[in-house]
């Protein structure tokens, strides 16, 4: 991931946050929490469309978020453990022979 992608959508969803009347310091928290572009653009989707008047609906929104990237990541992380799993039940145990 570049950096200057990841700053344009920090700064993206900062100016978002603060052109709906909540403090730049909240909008760089939500960034530095979701930490990726794509999630950036998914909360300030959120708040073009929902524009919450609520700090709490803003940040409700981004624990959301942040839990369907925690849940896909271990989604993964399971689909790969089972992967393995069924390479050792269908080769078995790999062991020199000297």
């Amino acid at each position: 991931m570049e950096r200057s992608e990841w700053t344009w959508a920090k700064d993206s969803l900062v100016r978002s946050i603060t052109e709906l009347g909540f403090p730049k310091e909240l909008g760089d928290e939500i960034a530095k929490n979701l930490g990726s572009p794509k999630a950036m653009k998914r909360m300030e989707a959120y708040l073009a469309n929902v524009k919450p008047h609520k700090i709490e609906l803003v940040v409700d929104e981004m624990l959301a978020i942040r839990s369907d990237i925690d849940n896909w990541r271990d989604k993964k992380a399971a689909e790969e453990a089972n992967a393995r799993y069924n390479e050792l039940l269908y080769y078995g145990l790999e062991q020199d022979e000297e």
